[in-house]
């Protein structure tokens, strides 16, 4: 069959192309990271900038503001372009503060500006999109404080710490906090500090006391771990799955856990439907995890062999159902939970009984072996780390036999 002759692209495929390599370099090339979010979100935080909404914000002021002074077509050099655009960040938000000034005076400006930042919702961002860049440099500060943070045993120390964050301006602070939040290991000691400086609880009490971008960005976060739920496949990273599991369980525990919220308040609702959302997304993959086992076990009588991504797609499978039982307390499974967790028990006890038992009979069976290998890791997360040592020395026990 003669080989299909290579064509060219299309425009629209290559315009396709450059803007996915535009979209790989980091909008404003990393400098308002720490307040980013995937996007779409369902949620709005005053804190946080979804992914889009900076790339259209950076697209506007590199096309429409100071197309003199960049060119966002010019490779991305990691050494020199940062620095390069940090010189220039002054003369860009004073020319971007110049031209929404025009906006007040002319609607005409205003729907311009609007058509090139691609819509409303961009154009609601872009204030808070310019104010990260001003504050680019509290925002590392912020993130630095949030690592220090991790290493401050003393609940008292981490209190008083707390209280030198500037809170008196809510739209900086809501940065400040967002940077913070996305540093801290155990975000439920930066409520409680929250709720020793506000003297109580109550919803209230931390909105009065100037908290409430905190326990905005905390919520902010933990809707961030949505996104890498929806991968799907065999080449789905299930260990990144595991820790935005983990990591979305620390962040809603932090304020409903500890925060007496009010009934039907904004705060509650989020966390309701943000639990509903990211339970819903792992439901299906907790659905699969026998299934996957009793592939991955499967002995053929002909042609057998280990398929090792069957094998993978298993262990990953009860990984995530291990993770799961750890942080069920945030998640809406409970049913599905205790059906594959009944389920996975039982299939690993049948599969492990059965391959020692083949061992027994041929202890050169290397696909009985690997097989029984990793029934045992899984074993380890579904029972306990004593169980999965006595079946190892059992293997062992049979395989030395065949040595002597």
């Amino acid at each position: 069959m003669p080989q299909q002759a290579a064509r060219a692209a299309t425009p629209a495929e290559k315009l396709k192309s450059d803007n996915a390599a535009r979209r790989a370099i980091p909008p404003f090339f990393g400098m308002i990271d720490a307040v980013l979010v995937d996007s779409p979100a369902e949620y709005d935080f005053d804190g946080a900038v979804g992914r889009d909404q900076a790339y259209a914000a950076w697209l506007w002021i590199g096309r429409d503001v100071a197309s003199d002074l960049i060119d966002i077509e010019a490779p991305f050099d990691p050494e020199r372009s940062r620095p390069a655009l940090e010189s220039l960040m002054p003369e860009l938000l004073v020319r971007a503060r110049d031209t929404l000034r025009t906006t007040e005076v002319n609607p005409d400006n205003l729907r311009r500006i609007k058509t090139q930042l691609g819509g409303e919702a961009n154009w609601s961002k872009l204030p808070v999109v310019l104010n990260a860049l001003r504050c680019r440099t509290l925002l590392e500060k912020a993130q630095g404080f949030g690592r220090a943070a991790n290493n401050v045993a003393d609940e008292t120390g981490l209190t008083t710490a707390l209280q030198s964050m500037p809170i008196q301006d809510q739209k900086v602070a809501a940065l400040l906090m967002m940077a913070m939040a996305g540093q801290v290991a155990n975000p439920s000691r930066l409520i409680t500090s929250a709720i020793r400086i506000s003297g109580g609880a109550e919803e209230v009490m931390l909105i009065r006391a100037g908290f409430g971008p905190m326990v905005d960005a905390l919520l902010a976060h933990a809707q961030n771990q949505v996104s890498p739920l929806t991968q799907v496949g065999t080449f789905g990273d299930m260990d990144l799955i595991c820790r935005s599991v983990e990591r979305f369980h620390r962040l809603v525990r932090a304020v409903n856990g500890y925060v007496e919220l009010a009934r039907g308040s904004r705060w509650s609702g989020i966390i309701a439907t943000l639990t509903k959302t990211v339970s819903e997304k792992i439901e299906p993959k907790l659905q699969d995890v026998a299934p996957s086992l009793n592939i991955a076990m499967r002995r053929r009588e002909v042609g057998d062999r280990l398929d090792t991504d069957q094998i993978l797609a298993a262990l990953n499978g009860v990984y995530l159902l291990a993770t799961v039982r750890d942080c069920r307390d945030s998640l809406a499974l409970n049913t599905v939970f205790d059906q594959a967790w009944a389920q996975v028990g039982q299939a690993l006890e049948i599969h492990l009984e059965r391959y020692l038992e083949l061992l027994r009979r041929d202890p050169g069976d290397k696909v009985a072996s690997g097989r029984l290998d990793a029934a045992i890791k899984m074993a380890e997360l579904r029972f306990n780390a004593e169980y999965a040592e006595v079946l190892r020395r059992a293997k062992d026990s049979v395989e030395r036999r065949q040595g002597s």
